[in-house]
């Protein structure tokens, strides 16, 4: 099983550390970990995507509630999360295969990052699933880097909800 949490906590130094320390001391396995400001400059989202069997998850949240600087932890698993996930992918593109893999780039909708004489680095956007299958499309050209940022999300709004209503 898997769980994907948002974490707010107070923008302090140390408190990423605190959290993923928290998490890798238990042994819990993390699969992806992304931390940002919000658009309170005073709070920062972590999301944490971790998996394992549910009572040990379950022990996540409730470990992780205990940190001193943690302002709200949100399990979004089962709430249809917003989702995206950001990929930085350099591929060899040799004189004789450059035209075909921009044709594919394009046809995927994905940004020309970098050009050089021998490859191109692209950024795919969205959900999991495009980063996943711009990679498998690209994968013919020879993957020669590649930097993926894990999973962001938000909690989707319920219809009807403003500002400062969610807790």
């Amino acid at each position: 099983m898997k769980k994907i949490l948002s974490i707010l906590v107070r923008n302090r130094p140390g408190v990423l550390s605190h959290v993923a320390g928290l998490v890798t001391r238990r042994g819990y396995n993390v699969e992806s970990i992304a931390a940002g400001p919000t658009e309170n400059s005073a709070i920062t989202r972590i999301n944490l995507v971790v998996s394992g069997e549910e009572p040990i998850l379950e022990q996540v949240v409730k470990q992780v509630r205990k940190l001193v600087d943690v302002i709200l932890v949100e399990d979004l698993t089962n709430n249809e999360p917003v989702t995206g996930e950001l990929a930085l992918i350099t591929i060899e593109a040799k004189e004789q295969t450059r035209a075909e893999a921009i044709n594919i780039i394009n046809l995927l909708g994905l940004t020309l990052s970098d050009v050089r004489d021998d490859s191109l680095t692209v950024m795919a956007a969205g959900t999991a699933m495009t980063v996943d299958m711009a990679v498998l499309s690209l994968k013919r050209f020879g993957i020669m880097a590649m930097a993926r940022t894990g999973l962001v999300a938000l909690p989707r709004p319920k219809n009807g909800e403003s500002k400062g209503e969610r807790k």
